[in-house]
Parts: C-alpha cells; sequence; structure tokens
C-alpha cells in the first residue's frame, strides 16, 4: 500500500490495532501465569487504599476495575497493558501532527519508538511504569497546548493539572517531566521574558494539590513509606565514592544499549545524518524540554546522589524521541529510503513478539512460569478439609498472597504480610511457608 496524506490515519490505526492484538495475544499463549508486577497490582487492588508500601495507587485501581469486569482472565491485564501504550502513541501522533503539520512524519515519529524495547518487549507487564505512559503523552501534548497557544485556555491548564497528578498518582518519577516543563515555562516567562505571566497557570497547580491530597494525608499517616521504599531502591543505603561515577556511566551505557534499534530505524531515514539545531526555535525548544532535560535530570541525580536508576524506570522517558529526532533530521529525510524504513519497521515489529514468545516456551524458570492457579486449587481443598468458611483474607509478600487473591474463586482481599495480631483477628486460618489464608 502506497503512504501518502489520505491514508496515513489508516496505516496508523492498523498499525495500533495490530500492536494491541500480538501483544495482547502473544503473552497470552505463552505466560502460564501473569508477571510480577502485574501480580502486585492485583494484590494492591483487592484492597484498595490511597497508597502502598511501594508505590502510589493508580496503577492498582485500574487493574482492579478490570478485576471488576473480568475476573482472573490473563488475558484482561494484558489488554490493559496495550490500551495504555496505544492509548500514549495516539497522543504521540497527534502531538507530532501538530508539530510538524505533516501525517507522515508524525506517523514515522510513532512508528521509530515503537522500535524501543520498552513500548513493545517489556508492555505486557501492566506496572507502575505502564501506567505513566498515557499520562505522560497527555501532559506533554496539554502542556503543548499552553505553551503554543496564543492565549491560555481554561481547560488545557484544568487537563494539565489533572493528568499531571494521575501521572504522580502512578509514580512519583513523573516529576522528572513536571520539572523539566515547569523550567521551561519559568525560563520563557521570568527569564526570556518573551511571555506575559498568567494567573490561569495556577489553575494547573491548584488541580494538581487537590488531586493529591487524599494520597498526601495518606503518605503522612505511614511515615511516608513509598518515598522510604523508592530511596531504598536506589542503592544510596550503600553508598560509595565511586558510585557517583560508576552508576550514572552505567546508566547511559544502557539507555545507549535500548535505543540501538531506535537509531538504527532512524539512519534508514535520511541520506547522511546532520543535526540543524537552532535554539531559537520554539517547536525544538518545547521538544528538548520533554525530552533531553528529563534524562540529564535522571543522570544528575544518578551523579549527585551515587544512586542506581532501574531501567524500567525510563519507561515513558522516551515516548516523544521519535517525534524530537524527526524534527532535528526532518530536512534530510530521503524520500527514496522510506520504503527500506518500512521493511526495518515491519522487520522489528515482528521480531519482537516472536523473541518474546521464544523466551516464555523455551525458558521455564521465569516469574510467569509459577503455576498459580494449580497452587490455589490445592490452597482450596486443604482448606475446605478443615473449615465450611470462606477464604476473605489473605497475608503474605504481594508475589505468593497475590497470586492466592487473583486466582482463588473468593477474591480473598490481600491484607500485607503475616503477624500475629492480624491472624488473631481470623475466625479460622490455615499457613503455609509464610502464607496464611483466613477467614473473619
Amino acid at each position: 500500500m502506497t503512504i501518502n496524506n489520505k491514508n496515513i490515519l489508516n496505516v496508523f490505526i492498523i498499525f495500533v490495532t495490530a500492536h494491541l492484538i500480538f501483544w495482547t495475544l502473544i503473552p497470552t499463549l505463552t505466560n502460564q501465569n501473569l508477571p510480577l508486577d502485574t501480580i502486585e497490582a492485583l494484590a494492591w487492588g483487592s484492597n484498595l487504599d490511597w497508597g502502598f508500601n511501594k508505590h502510589p495507587p493508580l496503577s492498582a485501581f485500574f487493574p482492579e476495575f478490570f478485576y471488576q469486569i473480568f475476573g482472573p482472565q490473563d488475558w484482561a491485564y494484558y489488554l490493559l497493558s496495550q490500551l495504555f501504550v496505544i492509548i500514549s502513541f495516539f497522543y504521540v501522533f497527534k502531538f507530532s501532527n501538530e508539530i510538524f503539520n505533516n501525517n507522515l512524519l508524525g506517523l514515522i515519529s510513532v512508528l521509530l519508538i515503537e522500535a524501543i524495547y520498552f513500548y513493545n518487549f517489556t508492555s505486557p507487564e501492566f506496572n507502575v511504569n505502564v501506567c505513566q505512559l498515557p499520562f505522560w503523552s497527555l501532559t506533554v501534548y496539554y502542556s503543548w497546548k499552553i505553551y503554543n497557544g496564543k492565549e491560555i485556555n481554561f481547560s488545557d491548564c484544568f487537563l494539565v493539572g489533572l493528568f499531571a497528578a494521575f501521572g504522580f498518582l502512578s509514580k512519583y518519577l513523573f516529576v522528572y517531566l513536571l520539572v523539566s516543563v515547569d523550567l521551561l515555562f519559568i525560563y520563557l516567562i521570568f527569564l526570556k521574558k518573551n511571555r506575559k505571566f498568567d494567573f490561569k497557570y495556577l489553575i494547573t497547580i491548584e488541580v494538581f494539590l487537590v488531586v493529591l491530597v487524599p494520597h498526601l494525608i495518606w503518605l503522612y499517616n505511614n511515615d511516608f513509606i513509598t518515598i522510604t521504599y523508592g530511596l531504598a531502591r536506589t542503592g544510596i543505603d550503600s553508598w560509595t565514592i565511586f558510585d557517583h561515577i560508576k552508576f550514572p556511566l552505567i546508566f547511559l551505557s544502557k539507555q545507549i544499549g535500548i535505543l540501538i534499534p531506535f537509531f538504527y530505524l532512524s539512519w534508514l531515514l535520511v541520506k547522511k545524518i546532520k543535526f540543524n539545531i537552532n535554539f531559537k526555535d520554539k517547536k525544538l525548544l518545547f521538544l528538548l524540554s520533554i525530552n533531553v532535560l528529563p534524562i540529564m535530570l535522571m543522570f544528575l541525580t544518578s551523579f549527585i546522589m551515587g544512586s542506581k536508576i532501574r531501567t524500567m524506570w525510563m519507561t515513558p522517558f522516551y515516548l516523544f524521541l521519535g517525534t524530537l529526532t524527526v524534527y532535528l533530521l526532518k530536512e534530510q529525510i530521503n524520500p527514496k529510503k522510506l520504503k527500506s524504513f518500512f521493511i526495518g519497521f515491519i522487520f522489528i515489529f515482528f521480531l519482537s513478539p516472536t523473541l518474546y514468545a521464544y523466551v516464555s516456551i523455551l525458558k521455564s524458570d521465569k516469574r510467569t512460569d509459577y503455576p498459580g492457579k494449580e497452587i490455589a486449587l490445592k490452597t482450596q481443598y486443604a482448606w475446605d478439609q478443615q473449615f465450611n468458611s470462606t477464604i476473605n483474607v489473605v497475608l503474605g509478600n504481594e508475589w505468593n498472597a497475590g497470586n492466592l487473591s487473583y486466582h482463588l474463586k473468593s477474591r480473598p482481599v490481600w491484607e500485607g504480610f503475616v503477624n500475629r495480631e492480624k491472624l488473631d483477628k481470623l475466625k479460622d486460618y490455615m499457613c503455609l511457608d509464610n502464607i496464611c489464608v483466613g477467614s473473619r
């Protein structure tokens, strides 16, 4: 099919539909159990609160919403994850079309990021990183509307505050995007002084804070447990002076490795790589702020604190990298090389799910090989031999206890780790290997 302006939207729809089908179907057919983070989110969702020991609440809300509709059907949670991915793709496409005023370049911007493994190979696992994706793209899109508009629109400010809050309630690292966008506006208003301050900007902050209030109260009442967990994950508790060099270099090398397929596809587009950079360019300034600045801030965090940056934390950071790359190379894009680009894209598009299926089928020691259903059946059988009551509570770690919460028909509520105080409140209970099920 020839790519032209009339059918580009159709091509985009075919692409996201194919992505949705492949990345829902492949893990459904090849995995025996849901991934760790998805089970963890479902465990939290069984006992919804305004926060949990590791993360803020939103990544638990959506799986629980799906559970109320579909129950313990694994495909539903793979579908949920891909819905989040393609919503973000849609707003990347929409944003890119406004940047270029050219649908083909907008399409290429999205196809390029399909080559980044955050949006293919790791995407079946719904977790806090995937949960950020649509809110990251929506926050960027409506920030652009404010940035590019002749007048400040109330609804745009409201939506930025709302989606920014949802992103923050997905994962705190969302703040790197917010700081980057805020720095751009501070530069334009107070330093460059080519924009006037409008009190409508404050709507964004007000909405953001109002949405966060319940979580902030929960955070205070729970001794800021999610923040201490996040800091512990960075490894700063075992800090050495060499970490200030080692971890930033590891971070950079991993990012380069992750982006190799992306760089390859970009190379297929052009005769030669030559960047035209004009820092007075309004569009380029915005693109640099949402792409380069958050990564620089993450690098500086690692450098200053000597902290580890987990690879998966970078999942939303590259959503608009395709747009920036195309913008920088748009003068060098060779129409004669589009065929090679689409062939390369199709190769990567089919290679990723093939590799996923290969790993899933041939390797038998993964979390997704855990016999969650069988263990739940055995647990239910053992319970029925001793008690006539219904299992409605499960205690233990999020993985083992979370699997029981998900697979048992009674959908027991996960109430954290085992302790005597919790057991004493149960009418009946049964324990094995630090996992307990019970009835109130």
